[in-house]
C-alpha cells in the first residue's frame, strides 16, 4: 500500500538525504558502508513518523501517511470484531504504535519484543488467541518474526519494510499456521516517492537481488555507486499530501 508523506516528513527526508550523501561521498570502505546503512535506518525512519526519527516524544496524530492509513485500517478490523498482526522492524516505534493505537481505540494492545522473556510471550500469545483478548498485536519483525502461532488475527500489516522477502514471509506465516479457516489480508506500507517505494521496485524487477537480498538484510545497498544511492535516496517530486 502506498503511503503519502507529510510535508514535515518531506522536509526532514531531504535534510536527511543532503546531510547523509555528503558524508558518502567523502568516505570509503567500512565507514562507507556505515554511513550507506544509517542512512536507510534515517529515511525509514523519517517514513514511519517524524518522532520516530526525532526520539523526542512528541505527538504522533497528523504527522506521518503511514500513521493516518494505520488508523484507518485498524478501525476497519475493529468495526469488523476481526483481529490484526502489526509488524516493524523497530522496537522503539513498536512502543509508539501500542501507545497511539491503545489511547485512540481504548483497547488493548499487546507489544512483542526482543526484551520480553519466554514466560511472558507465551502468556500474551496465549491471550491473543482467546476470543476477548487484544484485538491488535504489535510485534517487532525479529522477536516475532518466527515460531509463533497466531491464527486469532487474519490480517497482518507490515508497517515498515525489511528488504528480506524470507524474513516478512516468516512473519506473515504466524497468521497462516493450521487452525486458520479465514482469508487472511496481508499489506505491506510503503511510502511514495521514497527509497522505500524504489528498493520494492528493485526487488521485482530483478530477481537475482532478490535472491541476494534473501539473508543479507540490506546489506546489498552498500555496495552501490554513489550515483546509484543519490537516486535511490532522492525524493521523488510527488511524494507529499497536498
Amino acid at each position: 500500500m502506498l503511503c503519502n508523506l507529510t510535508a514535515e516528513q518531506a522536509a526532514l527526508y531531504r535534510a536527511v538525504v543532503d546531510d547523509m550523501m555528503a558524508k558518502i561521498e567523502s568516505s570509503d570502505g567500512i565507514e562507507r558502508r556505515g554511513l550507506v546503512l544509517a542512512t536507510m535506518s534515517r529515511l525509514k525512519q523519517v517514513c514511519n513518523h517524524p518522532a520516530h526519527l526525532l526520539h523526542d516524544g512528541s505527538a504522533l496524530p497528523g504527522r506521518s501517511g503511514k500513521l493516518e492509513r494505520l488508523d484507518e485500517i485498524v478501525d476497519e478490523v475493529l468495526a469488523a470484531g476481526e483481529k490484526a498482526l502489526l509488524f516493524t522492524q523497530y522496537a522503539e516505534f513498536g512502543a509508539m504504535l501500542r501507545g497511539h493505537l491503545s489511547a485512540r481505540t481504548g483497547r488493548e494492545v499487546s507489544f512483542l519484543h526482543g526484551g520480553v522473556g519466554k514466560a511472558e510471550r507465551d502468556a500474551m500469545v496465549a491471550r491473543f488467541q482467546t476470543p476477548d483478548g487484544p484485538p491488535l498485536f504489535v510485534l517487532s519483525l525479529k522477536a516475532g518474526g518466527t515460531g509463533l502461532t497466531l491464527t486469532a488475527a487474519n490480517h497482518v500489516v507490515h508497517v515498515d519494510r525489511w528488504w528480506n522477502p524470507a524474513v516478512e514471509d516468516q512473519a506473515t506465516d504466524r497468521a497462516f499456521r493450521i487452525g486458520q479457516r479465514r482469508r487472511v489480508q496481508v499489506r505491506k506500507f510503503v511510502c511514495a516517492g521514497t527509497v522505500e517505494e524504489k528498493v520494492a521496485a528493485m526487488i521485482a524487477d530483478k530477481r537475482a537481488l532478490a535472491r541476494s537480498v534473501v539473508g543479507s538484510g540490506e546489506q546489498w545497498v552498500t555496495e552501490l555507486s554513489t550515483e546509484t544511492l543519490r537516486e535511490l535516496f532522492t525524493l521523488e517530486p510527488g511524494a507529499v499530501v497536498e
